[in-house]
């Protein structure tokens, strides 16, 4: 298993903050490996969705992740968990307001499936994991570079 956490301080309040990381389809607008996200079941931007994630495998094809969208307190927390995909994952935002702006903490865990999952147990696939975990949760920081390049809604 491969967990990371990271977190920055966004020039945003904490509404604007959370709904746009509600909305599942702006994750291509932030997150690297992301090519594109769409709806699959269940009202958009609400606990209990479901989305399709199409994200760049090793070979350079997409491969298809679904998302689902597990809890929600608006403008404090979300949490998710990808229920197929290159690698089981849980994870969640965690807001909270600091001065002007939004304290934001991106917490990912990643557990290894089938021959991978052996792998792990040996002790061979948590280097490669834990390096591409730490990479995930990073992305944290163009996420602060997109909302704060936005203008602020009055």
């Amino acid at each position: 298993m491969a967990s990371a956490e990271h977190e920055v301080l966004i020039r945003r309040d904490a509404m604007t903050v959370y709904l746009y990381l509600l909305d599942a389809t702006k994750l291509p607008t932030w997150r690297e490996a992301v090519r594109s996200v769409k709806l699959l079941q269940g009202p958009s931007a609400t606990k209990g969705a479901l989305y399709r994630k199409m994200v760049a495998g090793r070979s350079g094809l997409s491969i298809p992740a679904d998302l689902e969208i597990t809890a929600a307190r608006p403008g404090a927390e979300i949490q998710f968990r990808v229920t197929s995909g290159p690698a089981n994952r849980t994870g969640g935002y965690y807001l909270s307001t600091e001065g002007s702006g939004t304290r934001v903490r991106f917490a990912l865990t990643s557990e290894p499936e089938g021959i991978f999952g052996l792998l792990d147990k040996v002790g061979l696939f948590n280097k490669m994991a834990q390096r591409r975990v730490r990479a995930e949760v990073a992305q944290l920081e163009h996420l602060k570079e997109v909302l704060e390049l936005q203008p602020a809604v009055q």
